[in-house]
């Protein structure tokens, strides 16, 4: 059944009747005789509230197998009619309230709520929680609604080797007649349902503690047994103390939750979340082969980005999801800040640049983009809204704001608002309020214009030259925000002339001028730039400032596509990099063109993790922007530049690994899937590249794709690696497979298959199309137009989410696709957020369309 779908009313009339004071939860997590429950585990809640309307009903929130028995001020309950999408009907509330409920709970296995897992390497079983938006209910009867806030109490019976983790530090732990351990824990300062949680489990453990003068936090690491190998614990370490210094230097309130705890736990279906003082992690994270430095930079940014959270979001806290944007955008943006200011990732925000806001554009370009301020009626449209505006847009309108107000200004601010609402909830306008009141500017403007529009406006440069080659005049021209209703926008922007270097012997572009100025209006004069040299190219969003489309004039365009690996800086260079992508995206570069581009600039790139997003994007480009009938001249154009460069001695380690693991990804021939047999077997390896655990289950699924190896090979590779990670990687190889019956038996077990866990689903998902199999998957338009609605209402958002996006029909790119989905989207009946998903894959689709014709001879 899926979840009840509380609404902003809903819960907007229960926080003005009631004061949650306090929750004591009991979870009983075994069998009865030490060893671990299996299915069900019971959980005893008692919660003290107030009402301010006494003799009033309510509700409380629960979902569970069964309610034992539930207590309101002594008096019983009648539960005999109990729902698990209703809750629990509280009539005739006192002034002061405890309820106690004993119920039995499910143990899950989608990542809501209490999630079990069994290792298969070691038969340990794992528990972690995870309840955002709404599902701390699973576990324990509450009202569970983030401007409700209580303190916790928690105490858990636990078999008597496992490790128990929550959000306070341990009081106490005594043994039980029955051979389990009872643990007791502190109790919480007030917090939402949504960030309590409970880690439980055989987990390997590290200790350290970071110091200053503010405070002395007590700091543990923890992951499965069996991944304790790989834990880089150190490192870990190491970041989160920088990270702590950090923000108690800009932040102003030290840490507020005593201990901090960082669990990396199996079949998380997000990155991280922000529990306080028990923040759990997709042990992905936690790197059993090799990786490019890149990917620890992006750990380290979602290490920064949950601590972050602590003071935005867990000390205070949205009243309701609306503000969930503020929550994200924030904890991004202080994260990238972090990373630049205090460690060794200096270069973070060129990564911010080339990720984040590409994110952002492709999402504000969909038709189901929308402020960043969002309107959120009910917790359905909250968890479609996990997206690119939530979390990468608002980031970079914050950017924007930080450089409008300053720095030191912005973060005065930031002092205020925590001081002022820590342990409470708070809204947009209380963060605005502070920031006006230490900055001393109106910003009433900046919310109207950022916050509750859609849309990029596009800045161009209008500009005249002498005979010297020095500007007479310079400005820059704004276009309306599109799509949305074609506003201007005042944009802090950076103005950059780039020419070659003073001595010119390094063939290097670098910067020789540079100026910064507020644009608006749709015209806007740059007077400081009359008489300074035109040189080779001009940048109107340098420093990547504002969020806009930038666009380069035809000098500055001939360059990029001549020189971009002559553009001495990585930040400079990234955003021409993304200039050319979105102009593919636009249908104003062919996608051609943007293949042989990167073919040729990919040599001079410096930033590993620039690379991996240049290779994605080609094969984007060839695979879903070029005409069909060049596809083939361009993945072999691609694809042998890639084996050239992955070959030479010259190409650094780091960028080895990322052009050998987008070959793995990539339509290949007979001759090039022989080279990569090679590489596997170690009949031919190739130089510099070692060929660990996931680099060999890559290879093989590129063989498999291309039925260049067999089923058998798959078993044992299998059986060399039977981890869960290695249990996925097989299920994906799997369908993978170019036959009909496993593509009908993944649709199967992916569509229609509800007790798959997650983490195996979207492996699934994952291997069931491949650039090389189009034809082969056909007939599957109309079975996901058949099939998408019943999923949607058999299973909860985050379980229906992978396959309404990850099996959208998108391979198959033509006007057919595109009447499929009309006449799908037709039907009125469907829920608003699923309809947003059909639409968004829809646009994707007419945006193939567009760039194919444009690319076409």
């Amino acid at each position: 059944m899926a979840p009840p779908n509380l609404t902003r009313d809903e819960a907007k009339q229960r926080a003005a009747l009631l004061d949650v004071r306090s929750y004591d939860v009991e979870l009983d997590l075994t069998d009865g005789g030490g060893k671990p429950g299996d299915a069900t585990f019971r959980s005893t809640t008692t919660v003290r509230f107030a009402s301010r309307d006494a003799g009033a009903d309510t509700w409380i929130d629960l979902v569970a197998a069964s309610v034992e028995n539930a207590t309101l001020n002594g008096t019983a309950v009648d539960v005999s009619d109990y729902r698990e999408d209703k809750g629990i009907a509280l009539g005739n509330v006192l002034d002061e309230n405890e309820l106690t409920v004993e119920a039995t709970c499910r143990y899950m296995n989608t990542g809501e709520g209490l999630h079990r897992f069994t290792d298969p390497v070691d038969g340990g079983v794992y528990l972690y929680t995870q309840f955002e938006t709404a599902d701390a209910k699973r576990m324990f009867t509450c009202f569970d609604q983030p401007d409700l806030k209580a303190t916790f109490r928690f105490t858990v019976i636990a078999p008597e080797d496992w490790k128990v983790i929550s959000n306070a530090a341990a009081e106490s732990s005594e043994a039980t007649p029955e051979g389990a351990v009872r643990h007791v824990f502190e109790t919480t300062k007030p917090m939402s349902t949504y960030v309590t949680a409970l880690v439980a489990g055989p987990y390997a453990e590290w200790r350290d503690e970071y110091s200053d003068e503010h405070t002395t936090i007590p700091l543990g690491i923890y992951c499965r047994s069996s991944l304790a190998e790989h834990m880089d614990a150190e490192r870990l370490f190491t970041e989160t103390k920088q990270g702590f210094d950090f923000y108690h230097r800009n932040f102003g309130v030290p840490y507020p939750f005593g201990k901090y705890d960082q669990c990396f736990v199996p079949e998380f279906n997000a990155g991280a979340m922000e529990n306080a003082g028990c923040v759990t992690f997709l042990e992905d994270y936690v790197f059993r082969s090799r990786v490019t430095r890149y990917a620890y930079e992006r750990r380290c940014e979602t290490v920064l980005h949950e601590m972050a959270h602590m003071w935005f979001g867990d000390l205070v806290t949205m009243r309701w999801w609306n503000d969930l944007w503020l929550n994200e955008s924030f904890a991004t943006f202080a994260s990238v800040l972090a990373q630049a200011g205090a460690t060794e990732y200096e270069h973070a925000w060129t990564s911010f640049a080339n990720i984040e806001k590409s994110w952002a554009y492709r999402q504000d370009q969909l038709p189901s983009t929308h402020p960043v301020a969002a309107d959120i009626p009910d917790l359905q449209a909250v968890e479609v809204n996990f997206d690119g505006i939530t979390y990468a847009k608002g980031a970079s309108v914050l950017k924007q704001l930080v450089a409008y107000v300053g720095q030191e200004h912005f973060l005065s601010g930031l002092r205020v608002y925590f001081a002022k609402h820590a342990w409470g909830n708070a809204t947009l306008a209380d963060l605005l309020a502070a920031l006006e009141e230490a900055s001393g500017r109106d910003l009433s403007w900046w919310s109207a214009q950022w916050l509750e529009t859609t849309g990029l406006n596009p800045l161009r440069p209008s500009f005249e030259v002498d005979a010297d080659g020095k500007f007479t005049s310079f400005a820059i021209t704004q276009g309306g925000a599109k799509p949305g209703a074609g506003e201007l926008r005042t944009h802090r922007v950076a103005v950059g002339v780039y020419d070659d270097s003073v001595d010119g012997a390094d063939g290097k572009l670098v910067r020789t001028h540079r100026v910064e100025l507020d644009v608006t209006g749709e015209h806007t004069d740059v007077p400081e730039l009359v008489g300074v040299a035109r040189g080779k190219l001009v940048l109107v969003n340098d420093d990547d400032l504002s969020y806009c489309t930038m666009r380069l004039d035809p000098d500055s365009l001939a360059t990029l596509v001549d020189r971009i690996g002559d553009i001495a800086e990585p930040l400079p260079r990234t955003l021409c990099w993304s200039a050319a992508w979105e102009m593919t995206r636009e249908a104003e570069l062919k996608a051609r063109d943007f293949v042989t581009l990167v073919a040729q600039g990919l040599p001079a790139e410096t930033e590993v993790g620039v690379v991996q997003r240049l290779l994605m994007q080609a094969q984007t480009a060839i695979n879903s922007y070029a005409d069909p009938a060049w596809a083939p001249e361009g993945w072999r154009l691609f694809t042998d530049r890639l084996f050239a460069l992955a070959s030479d001695p010259a190409t650094e380690s780091d960028q080895q690994l990322a052009l050998v693991n987008a070959l793995s990804g990539s339509v290949l021939e007979a001759d090039q899937l022989a080279v990569l047999r090679g590489w596997l077997d170690g009949s031919a390896p190739l130089a510099g590249l070692v060929v660990d655990t996931d680099l060999r289950w890559r290879l093989l699924q590129a063989l498999v794709a291309h039925d260049a190896a067999t089923g058998d090979e798959v078993s044992e590779t299998l059986a060399a690696d039977p981890t869960a990670t290695g249990q996925r990687q097989a299920e994906r190889t799997r369908a993978l497979q170019p036959s009909a019956e496993v593509k009908a038996e993944a649709w199967r077990r992916a569509v229609h298959d509800d007790e798959l866990p997650n983490a195996v689903n979207e492996a699934i998902i994952a291997g069931f199309s491949h650039p090389t199999q189009k034809e082969l998957l056909a007939p599957y338009v109309s079975r996901y137009f058949a099939d998408v609605a019943d999923v949607w209402a058999r299973r909860s958002s985050e379980r229906a989410q992978p396959v309404a996006m990850g099996l959208f029909p998108s391979w198959a790119v033509s006007d057919d696709t595109i009447t499929a989905s009309d006449e799908w989207l037709a039907d009125e009946s469907h829920p608003p957020a699923l309809r947003r998903l059909v639409t968004e894959g829809r646009a994707g689709v007419i945006r193939a369309l567009a760039a194919r014709n444009f690319d076409r001879p």
